[in-house]
Order: structure tokens, then sequence, then C-alpha cells
């Protein structure tokens, strides 16, 4: 599949872990066969914009939100946050909270 429908996956992984929710809980909310939900995280599907859309709905986030810099190649618009976002996504919660911490330490020292 494309980097796009990669990206979207993790994404979508990401908001459904972050609530709580396993794959079958996030297809009985936004209307979408729990397979569809592992194939689109897997990123093994393109997702159609309405299925988009009632996922986005069902986890409470915009469909900006869920879409923010996919796509974005050309260098001088693309930036280093952008990278960190997906690193972080790709991490459990318990990951995101230490690392985290450890830009916190980092920047505390910084200005010590």
């Amino acid at each position: 599949m494309s980097d796009i429908a990669t990206i979207l996956g993790q994404r979508i992984r990401y908001y459904r872990k972050s609530a709580g929710w396993s794959q079958e809980t996030l297809a009985e909310l936004s209307g979408c066969h729990s397979t569809y939900i592992g194939q689109l995280e897997r990123g093994e599907k393109n997702a159609t914009v309405e299925s988009v859309g009632k996922i986005a709905s069902a986890l409470n986030i915009s469909l900006s939100t869920l879409f923010a810099d996919i796509g974005i190649k050309d260098e001088k618009i693309y930036e280093i946050p952008t990278e960190y976002r997906e690193f972080i996504l790709n991490k459990t919660t318990e990951e995101q909270k230490r690392i985290y911490k450890i830009l916190l330490e980092i920047d505390n020292y910084k200005n010590n």
C-alpha cells in the first residue's frame, strides 16, 4: 500500500489505543467491520472518505487531525516536528510518557 495508507492506519491505531478500545469496539462505534479496521491499521486497504469520516467521528477527532501533514514531501514545507509526530505515534502510551519525560529533562538541563 501507499505511504499515505500506512500513515493513516498508524494514526487510526494510535487514537484507538489512546481511547483504550479494541478494534471491535471502534468497528462497532464507527459502523465499520472489525476486519476492515484491522486492514486499515496495517495499511493493507485504502480507506474510503466515508469510512474515515465515520472512524474519525467515533474517535471524536477531526479529519484534519487524522490527515495532518500526510503526504508532504517538499523539503521546504516538510518539517522535523512531522517526523517526531510519526515517531511518537508508533510508540505505546508508556513509551510516549518516557520519551516526553526525557525531553523535559533535556530542556530543563539546557535552561539551567
